[in-house]
């Protein structure tokens, strides 16, 4: 989900200028930790620091969920104090004190739904999506923090399996099911998630045998700016980028050099820093087999990709621009957090904890989630 914030006036300047000034400082700090990465891979010991780069290094500082038996591929980072987590056992938490303290906010009598995304606005109102054939497909919006939710949509098409979400602004969103009839079908909202209609399919080109989504950490669909909305692929001969520059009514769709043409294989997850530069992560997610050339770029919108020069060295399932850069970015995935300061052409790892999604409020106070109730917010 794009966020916007709307100022006027001088104070809208300044702040833009003090938070581009954070954001330089941050990518500073995160190219000495490029730097460390020379050292053999034995100085690393999975908590983000490099031995010798100072006590001010950014690195994950972990969260205590307190919910060891979850695992968490949905995040919304609302700010570097709030932030929302979906899971398994039909877990949704939300913190609005910096991850000291979370408060189960799950819905009641979900706890057989399995949450994969979550996209909140504010601390109060978030939409959650459940995946899952059939009627395990659900959507959910609160608009007290979670004190009460309300299901907003129940999908009766048991060849329908939806896999994530995504809002342009606080009304206008979509979701998307892997196919059915041959096409990826499209969920729409202008409501802010009250209500969802089912998008027509004549603007959609036809799947590949095998293709579908992954819903690995709510990034298999995403936005940029009021319009513009990217799908990402997998499973099939090629792993693909869909594309929409009219909130889903037709789409193009790209090749990537992902490799693709197993179930296991392709596109997880996309960041788009504007309509026309982005990134593409995925791999293998099977843990005994590699992912080369498990990231790609592009500078056209999605309609080519290339290869990452130097891509992540495994399977990555989340991936996330760090605000104001044109250039830093991180991936996420089970072996490990990557980082890139060339938008994307080559990737160093940084950490080697297990995460599975990643999330960038404009106050640079990044989150990243995964499983065993693993939270985590980039401090340094």
């Amino acid at each position: 989900m794009k966020r916007q914030t709307i100022r006027t006036g001088q104070s809208s300047r300044s702040g833009l200028t003090r938070r581009m000034a954070v954001a330089g400082a941050y990518a500073a700090a995160l190219a000495a930790v490029a730097a460390g990465l020379a050292a053999p891979a034995q100085a690393y010991d999975g908590t983000g620091a490099v031995p010798g780069a100072g006590h001010r290094t950014p690195h994950w500082a972990a969260k205590d969920s307190g919910t060891p038996d979850v695992r968490f591929r949905g995040l919304s980072a609302v700010s570097r104090g709030t932030a929302w987590l979906a899971g398994t056992q039909g877990t949704v938490l939300r913190t609005t004190d910096g991850g000291t303290s979370w408060r189960n906010v799950s819905p009641p009598g979900a706890a057989e739904l399995q949450f994969r995304d979550v996209e909140a606005f504010d601390a109060r109102r978030a939409v959650v999506l459940a995946i899952g054939e059939g009627e395990a497909s659900r959507v959910y919006r609160t608009d007290d923090g979670g004190l009460t939710w309300t299901e907003s949509f129940r999908n009766t098409d048991a060849r329908a399996f939806y896999d994530c979400l995504t809002f342009f602004d606080s009304r206008h969103g979509l979701a998307m099911s892997d196919p059915v009839d041959g096409k990826f079908r499209i969920l729409s909202t202008s409501d802010g998630g009250r209500s969802w209609q089912v998008l027509p399919s004549a603007g959609m080109p036809a799947a590949l045998e095998g293709e579908a989504g992954f819903a690995a950490s709510g990034q298999c669909l995403v936005s940029s700016g009021p319009r513009d909305v990217w799908l990402a692929t997998g499973g099939g001969a090629h792993a693909r980028v869909l594309h929409s520059a009219d909130r889903g009514l037709t789409w193009s769709a790209g090749d990537t050099p992902v490799p693709a043409g197993d179930p296991a294989r392709g596109v997880f997850a996309l960041a788009f820093r504007d309509r026309t530069h982005g990134l593409a992560v995925g791999g293998d997610y099977r843990a005994d087999q590699a992912s080369p050339q498990a990231g790609a770029l592009t500078a056209d919108g999605g309609r080519t990709w290339t290869t990452a020069a130097g891509s992540p060295p495994a399977y990555r399932s989340g991936v996330a621009w760090l605000p104001y850069s044109r250039t830093a970015a991180l991936a996420v995935g089970p072996t490990g957090t990557d980082l890139t300061l060339d938008a994307g052409r080559t990737w160093k790892t940084v950490d080697t904890g297990s995460y599975d999604t990643v999330d960038c409020p404009p106050d640079l106070g990044c989150w990243a989630a995964g499983e065993k109730g693993r939270v985590a917010r980039l401090e340094s």
